[in-house]
Parts: structure tokens; C-alpha cells; sequence
């Protein structure tokens, strides 16, 4: 009986670590937006990439954990920190200052088909048809979920496009930390790519500066707390296992996130809320379903043989 417990655990573990992950990945839009109220875009991104990284490589080493690696690693995080970090999140923080944070979240849904297109192209690593069954459902209930947002919120050209590259890059990005071997534990690899990745987007921050514009009061340092620990911490962290996993069953969660999303923005931004949340809220679950077909058949399965 023991056994059978232990290895429904075990199955359900990756379910649990997906549905986490996208409501902790899905507060990053809002929190930003409230954020930029009292910063500009990259002084918020650089506080809160270079903050995350060091206590990311402080608590790697008080636990023990390898945090020095060869030259070639370095080089490898460099990149992946770039595409990652100062391309991907650089380029939404700036983003956000042009769109809503529903929108913001709503862009989160198209990484799943860059991701599966990539991969196929760079990896060889083709969905099967119920995957992209799952993808195509996916996208239809966060359109629908998101109708109205996109009907009434504000967003510009330019706010559009950037977010355009922003996702794109995180896909390049998901698919280039697949393809390589890494050596370092996910807390010492997380700490390295975002401290690299805060550090390269240093130049454009100063760039821009204006000390006049930045307020370092308690909403700032709020926002700049909840981005470091829930969002560049934690729900990086389990991005990094279910990467390990599979990148395009990993990026099935990302539809999950404009749902959270257009519910967080709602509660703390006063986004509307309509009956196309509810109906794609419920098609996005039943694409969730689809793709995560296999896991859920071998649950069923140890459940019966029991």
C-alpha cells in the first residue's frame, strides 16, 4: 500500500510542479506594472536580476553546492542568460510600460508554439499529433479568455512588437538550455544565468537613467521582493526541472499563465473579468489534459491495478 502511494506521488509530482510554476510565473506582469509606477523599466529589471542572482549563488554555496565550472559553462550560461534574461525579461519590462498586464500574460501563450516549432527545427524532438492538439486548444482558450482584454486594454505598436521579441527570445532561449549538458546544480545554474544576465543589461540601464524618476519606496521595493523570490527564484527553479523533463510538455504550462494572469491583473489592476474567462479558462484546462495525455494514462493505469 505504501508503494502504491509512494508512486502515485511520484506521478502526480510534475502536475503539481507545472501548476505552481504558472501561477508564480503569471504574477510577473502585474507586479511589474506596479513596479514601473515607481521606476523605470530596466532600473526595476537590473535591481531585481543582479539581487536574485547574488543570494541565488550565496545560498548555493551555504548549502554546499558547486558554484565554479569550466570556462565552456560560462560561456554556455553567458548565452542562455542573455536570451533568458537580459533579451527576454529586459525587453518585457519594457514592454509592460506600453501594454496591460493582461496582455503581458496573454503573450506568455504564444512561447508553447515557438518552443514546439523550434524544437522540431533545432532539436529533432517532433510533438506528437496530441500534443499539438493540446497546443492548437490552448491557444484558441486563451484568445477567448482574453477577448475582451484585448478589446478595451491599452497597448501600443511599439509595446507589441517588443513583447514580440521578448517572447521569442525566452522560446530561442528554452530550447538552447535544452540542448546543452550542464554540470551545476539548478540553484548555482539559475544564480549565474540571471546575474549575467542582469550584469549585460547594465549598459542600457545607464543609458537611460534618471535618478529623478525612480522612487526607491516601499511599493518599488515590494514589487522588486515579490519578482527576486516567487517569480526569478522559485518559479524558475521549477522551470529548470520540467525543462529537464521535456520543453514541450514544459511549455504546455505557459497557457496556464495569462488564466492566473488576467485573474491577478483583475484583482490588483482592475481588469475585467467576463463569462470568455470562465469558457477559455475551462478549454485551456482541457488542453492541459490532452498534452499531459501520457501522464495522465499511466496514473489511471497504477490506479486500476491497485
Amino acid at each position: 500500500m505504501l508503494d502504491y502511494f509512494i508512486s502515485v506521488i511520484l506521478t502526480m509530482k510534475n502536475i503539481f510542479a507545472g501548476l505552481i510554476f504558472a501561477m508564480l510565473w503569471a504574477s510577473a506582469s502585474s507586479a511589474t506594472k506596479i513596479g514601473l509606477k515607481e521606476a523605470q523599466p530596466f532600473v526595476l529589471a537590473n535591481v531585481r536580476f543582479i539581487a536574485a542572482g547574488i543570494i541565488l549563488l550565496t545560498f548555493a554555496k551555504l548549502k554546499g553546492d558547486k558554484i565554479i565550472t569550466s570556462k565552456k559553462e560560462y560561456l554556455q550560461l553567458v548565452i542562455y542568460g542573455f536570451l533568458n534574461v537580459t533579451l527576454y525579461l529586459g525587453a518585457f519590462v519594457l514592454a509592460i510600460k506600453h501594454v496591460s498586464a493582461g496582455i503581458g500574460s496573454l503573450s506568455t501563450a504564444t512561447n508553447p508554439l515557438f518552443i514546439t516549432i523550434i524544437s522540431a527545427i533545432f532539436l529533432k524532438k517532433n510533438a506528437k499529433a496530441y500534443e499539438w492538439i493540446g497546443l492548437i486548444l490552448g491557444m484558441i482558450g486563451v484568445i477567448i479568455a482574453t477577448f475582451p482584454l484585448l478589446q478595451k486594454s491599452y497597448a501600443d505598436a511599439t509595446g507589441l512588437i517588443i513583447l514580440f521579441i521578448s517572447m521569442l527570445s525566452y522560446s530561442i532561449g528554452t530550447v538552447y538550455y535544452s540542448s546543452k549538458s550542464w554540470t551545476l546544480p539548478p540553484f548555482a545554474l539559475n544564480g549565474w544565468q540571471v546575474l549575467f544576465g542582469g550584469l549585460l543589461l547594465l549598459p542600457f540601464t545607464f543609458s537611460v537613467l534618471d535618478f529623478s524618476r525612480n522612487n526607491f519606496n516601499i511599493t518599488f521595493l515590494g514589487s522588486v521582493a515579490w519578482l527576486i523570490f516567487p517569480v526569478s527564484i522559485a518559479a524558475v527553479q521549477l522551470w529548470l526541472y520540467l525543462l529537464k523533463i521535456d520543453p514541450i510538455k514544459a511549455s504546455i504550462w505557459l497557457f496556464l499563465c495569462p488564466i492566473f494572469g488576467f485573474f491577478y491583473a483583475s484583482y490588483l489592476l482592475n481588469e475585467p473579468i467576463t463569462w470568455h474567462t470562465f469558457v477559455g479558462t475551462f478549454i485551456v484546462l482541457l488542453a492541459l489534459g490532452i498534452a499531459q495525455k501520457e501522464k495522465f494514462e499511466k496514473l489511471f493505469k497504477k490506479i486500476t491495478i491497485k
